[in-house]
């Protein structure tokens, strides 16, 4: 069991990357972002929060439509 939680730490490790200065142009790019278009991420984000609220959703109170 240690030697593949060692294994495992290892992979996790290896991982890990520092991003030098020059490197950063090319990762902010739209082609690497998580969300391609982050008004429509937003907007999304916005809903959920109003529809979802009222439940417990993240960590918004009450429900509603969203329009605030």
């Amino acid at each position: 069991m240690k030697y593949l939680t060692g294994l495992l730490l290892a992979i996790v490790l290896c991982g890990c990357e520092t991003v030098q200065p020059w490197e950063r142009g090319i990762l902010s790019k739209d082609e690497m972002q998580w969300q391609s278009n982050v008004m429509e991420s937003r907007l999304r984000n916005q809903v959920y929060a109003s529809k979802e609220g009222s439940s417990g959703g993240p960590g918004a109170a009450g429900g509603g439509c969203g329009c605030n």
